[in-house]
């Protein structure tokens, strides 16, 4: 497997692309019908189908909540491959449109087929998500 089709390396890829404002590299990661699991009753909270709803609708649809005049750092801890599974960990901090300070841990199951991304399982504190991005709680 080279490092354009290795699970891990794709997973690593774009995290690397989300860290680095890199909107094309996000796009090119995910299968076209690749489907995200994000976890809670949040407004935010369902099954997300289609890349264009992943990108557009989930990942983009997070600006609204975020200070986008301040840094969104995202720091990959540390990635684990088992065949086409990926499991990777990840912190998310940023300033949320309120002012308050959202610093989350995550972490998520991607599944990795032909070397792009055709499932997100994703685990979050979404206590945390709701009290600083939503003002729930």
């Amino acid at each position: 497997m080279n490092t354009l089709t290795d699970p891990k390396a794709v997973v690593v890829r774009y995290v690397e692309a989300v860290r680095d404002g890199d909107a094309q590299g996000i796009f090119d990661s995910f299968a076209e019908d690749v489907t995200w699991w994000y976890p809670g009753s949040l407004p935010i909270s369902r099954v997300w189908k289609g890349r264009d709803a992943v990108v557009d609708d989930f990942l983009g649809g997070m600006a609204p909540y975020l200070d986008t005049s301040a840094p969104v750092v995202i720091e990959l801890v540390d990635a684990f491959a088992d065949g086409e599974r990926v499991l990777a960990e990840w912190t998310s901090k940023a300033t949320a449109a309120n002012g308050s300070a959202y610093d989350n841990r995550c972490a998520g199951i991607f599944t990795v087929r032909d070397g792009k991304i055709v499932s997100v399982v994703e685990y979050a504190d979404t206590h945390h998500v709701a009290a600083t991005l939503f003002g729930q709680g």
